[in-house]
């Protein structure tokens, strides 16, 4: 999902922080949440398989992130510390060339015992 006109590329780094764009990512992730949610409550998220990859990185993020627990809540103090993000963007980076918006901003439920909700949700920054 590209929030840069038709034919256009959007520098992060240089990109100014609009509001309206704001809003329009969040409407996405939202409609994308709401479409998630639905997938999971069908099928067991262990068996949802969402690119031809994710058992790559779920082992990549395995070996990388061996003290994330998956069934706890996470720490979003520690993923968005200097030393957080810096992990997260060497672990992303690895899916430059095989994953599209490898690098784009990511919304993750902080505990999978809940749905998505305001105070459930954490989100992920992109990659600069």
């Amino acid at each position: 999902m590209s929030l840069a006109p038709a034919g256009a590329s959007l520098d992060p780094g240089q990109a100014d922080n609009f509001e309206d764009m704001e809003k329009q990512f969040a409407v996405k992730c939202v409609q994308h949440m709401s479409t998630y949610w639905a997938i999971l409550e069908k099928m067991p998220g262990s068996k949802l398989r969402l690119t031809k990859i994710d058992d790559e990185i779920l082992e990549h993020l395995q070996r990388e992130f061996p003290e994330l627990d998956v069934a706890e809540t996470l720490n979003e103090e520690e993923m968005k510390s200097k030393e957080g993000k810096e992990r997260w963007r060497n672990f992303m980076m690895k899916y430059e060339k095989t994953v599209d918006d490898y690098n784009f901003g990511t919304m993750l439920r902080s505990n999978p015992k809940f749905e998505y909700g305001e105070k459930e949700t954490i989100f992920g920054e992109q990659v600069e």
